[in-house]
C-alpha cells in the first residue's frame, strides 16, 4: 500500500510557484515597452492571480495525499525536489528582475515559457497526489498553465515574425 504524507509542503509550494509567477508577470509587464506585450503580460498576472486563489483554497480542505501505487516514498520525494530545484522560479538568482531586465520582449517571453513549463510538469506530479476531489481541481490548472504556454509561444511567433 503506498504511504500517506502531508499535503502541506505540496499545495503550499502551488501556492509559491503562483505567487512568484504572478509577481514576475507583474513587473515584467511594468517593464515592458510594447503596449501589445504589456497587455499580454498584465492578462498573465491575472491569471496566476487566480491560480494562486485556488489553491489557497486548497490548501484548507486537505490534509493527505498518497504516493502513485508502487512508488518509493523517499526516491518519489527526491525526484519531486528535483523538480523544484530545477524550476526556473526556484532555481536561483530573481526571475523577476531577469524578466524585467529582458533586453527585448522576445527574451521576456522565452524566459516565461521556460517558468511556464516547469510548472506544467510540476502540476502534473501534483495532480497525480491530489485526492479524487481536488485532483479535478488542479487539472483545470494544468490545461490552463498548458494554454498559458501555447499562448507564450505563439507570442514568440508574432514578435519573431515582426522583428
Amino acid at each position: 500500500m503506498a504511504r500517506f504524507f502531508s499535503a502541506s509542503d505540496i499545495v503550499g509550494t502551488a501556492i509559491e510557484i503562483e505567487r512568484r509567477g504572478r509577481n514576475v508577470y507583474i513587473k515584467s509587464a511594468a517593464a515592458a515597452k510594447n503596449p501589445d506585450v504589456k497587455k499580454f503580460l498584465e492578462f498573465f498576472a491575472g491569471e496566476e492571480a487566480r491560480h494562486l486563489a485556488i489553491f489557497e483554497g486548497m490548501a484548507g480542505r486537505i490534509d493527505k495525499i498518497e504516493l502513485p501505487a508502487g512508488s518509493n516514498e523517499e526516491e518519489y520525494m527526491e525526484y519531486v525536489q528535483a523538480l523544484l530545484d530545477s524550476h526556473a522560479l526556484f532555481c536561483g538568482g530573481a526571475p523577476e528582475k531577469d524578466l524585467a531586465d529582458a533586453a527585448d520582449a522576445v527574451a521576456a517571453i522565452e524566459l516565461a515559457s521556460r517558468f511556464e513549463k516547469d510548472t506544467i510538469l510540476y502540476f502534473r506530479e501534483m495532480m497525480d497526489l491530489m485526492p479524487e476531489a481536488e485532483s479535478g481541481i488542479v487539472k483545470q490548472v494544468l490545461d490552463e498553465e498548458r494554454g498559458h504556454l501555447r499562448q507564450l509561444r505563439g507570442m514568440l511567433a508574432t514578435l519573431r515574425r515582426n522583428a
